[in-house]
């Protein structure tokens, strides 16, 4: 493999407090060089990168890619193309597929499934529980020695506190985390939209805050009484915030995310783009949506995640009640975050790399997240300010689900390097 000679970038390393102005040489699949002026390697590619930000590679915590059993929806090797195409050089998959990813055969398939697709990093996860029916523990250790990173039922959540606490105590042989989705089902049952004046206009059942506020408060005391790892996933409410910022202050060992739908909207969107926006949690009210900046912003929610979520056409044209719940969001995440959060002033760009690459590498004990030297060479570079518009026919994910349709963003990915291989670049005028 050539070299790669990326010269006069904005380089931005949170791990290293690294911003400045610097050539970032790639070799044999990792960082070799960082300094001023570098002399290319007889061979080298030679990338000039001046008025672009050089940073580690984004990586993704939260993607479903549906394969096995939803193909028709995103395959494991489009949505690794997707992936590297919103800038992402790594991407942590889901196991709420058909059958779910509940032993070690299945958390293997998704792993070399990865491999094959050239384009992002798959890191696969494997289900807490058999059948993701929250009442027996899968098959942990085993799945973490086939290469599962996390477990999560997301998509569900396990209602039966002894099994959770279970989960958080057994994790620690192998020092992995717990994700996830946090949703008390007897306050959920029926809803299909945020519970609020918006709801009641549109006669649709909502799901009250609560519904989220009692699971996270649950998990978190089990993550104090037993030391596990916990990742909260896709964080929606105010109380949620709160909670998880008390903790944190506490000591437990706990992570979060906000997603670019729960910092950019509200559930007026559900008015405006109908089933686009539904999702699950739902959208919900300016003050949580403010909460959700503010987690961002003081590092509450220490990791931005897509939960890419596609899903066919004919699905989402369902009435809401019966409509799939979820949007695509690997394409449009960076731009989401550099236009509604660095354009308003509410993080800088060291801090953006800081939520999208360094956060969510400690939070899953990945590998990336640094341009030490030795590290891997992923490595993403974007525009800062360029303009454009969200058009999901240009996507490349297979499904076009997205309430962003038409939305102007500033911001977006130029290359996406994996080891020192570009396996996505922008057509440049």
């Amino acid at each position: 493999m050539r070299p790669v000679l990326i010269r006069g970038g904005r380089v931005i390393d949170p791990s290293q407090r690294m911003d400045a102005t610097l050539d970032l040489l790639l070799h044999g699949g990792a960082v070799v060089e960082i300094g001023e002026r570098l002399d290319a390697p007889e061979g080298a590619e030679v990338f000039d990168a001046a008025g672009l930000v050089v940073c580690p590679g984004l990586i993704d915590v939260h993607v479903h890619l549906r394969e096995p059993g939803g193909e028709h929806k995103e395959t494991i090797a489009s949505g690794a193309r997707a992936a590297a195409a919103g800038g992402f050089t790594a991407v942590v998959a889901m196991p709420n597929t058909s059958p779910p990813i509940d032993n070690p055969a299945s958390v293997g398939f998704v792993r070399s499934e990865g491999m094959r697709a050239g384009g992002a990093r798959v890191y696969p996860t494997g289900a807490i529980t058999v059948g993701q029916k929250g009442e027996q523990l899968a098959e942990i250790g085993e799945m973490f020695a086939a290469g599962a990173v996390a477990v999560t039922d997301d998509g569900r959540p396990v209602m039966n506190a002894g099994v959770m606490r279970l989960a958080l105590e057994y994790v620690q042989t192998f020092d992995i985390p717990v994700a996830v989705h946090e949703e008390d089902l007897a306050l959920s049952r029926g809803g299909s939209m945020n519970e609020g004046v918006i709801a009641s206009r549109l006669g649709l059942t909502g799901i009250p805050n609560a519904a989220e506020d009692v699971m996270i408060a649950r998990d978190l005391m089990l993550a104090e009484l037993t030391g596990g790892r916990l990742h909260v996933q896709h964080v929606s409410t105010r109380g949620g915030v709160e909670l998880i910022r008390a903790a944190k202050a506490r000591g437990i060992r706990v992570s979060a995310e906000a997603t670019p739908h729960h910092f950019a909207l509200t559930d007026q969107a559900v008015e405006r783009y109908g089933t686009q926006a539904k999702m699950n949690p739902p959208l919900r009210s300016e003050a949580d949506r403010a909460a959700v900046v503010e987690g961002v912003r003081d590092g509450t929610l220490d990791v931005i995640a897509t939960d890419h979520a596609p899903h066919h056409y004919d699905e989402k044209e369902q009435a809401f009640e019966d409509a799939p719940n979820g949007i695509i969001g690997l394409e449009t995440a960076l731009g989401l975050a550099l236009t509604e959060l660095v354009g308003r002033g509410v993080i800088d760009l060291p801090t953006l790399v800081e939520r999208m690459s360094c956060a969510p590498a400690r939070a899953l004990s990945l590998p990336g997240g640094t341009l030490r030297l030795g590290s891997p060479a992923d490595v993403t570079v974007f525009h800062p300010d360029e303009e454009w518009t969200v058009d999901p026919a240009k996507s490349l994910s297979l499904s076009r689900n997205t309430p962003f349709r038409g939305w102007k963003l500033r911001g977006r990915p130029v290359r996406t390097l994996v080891e020192g291989r570009t396996v996505w670049a922008a057509e440049r005028p």
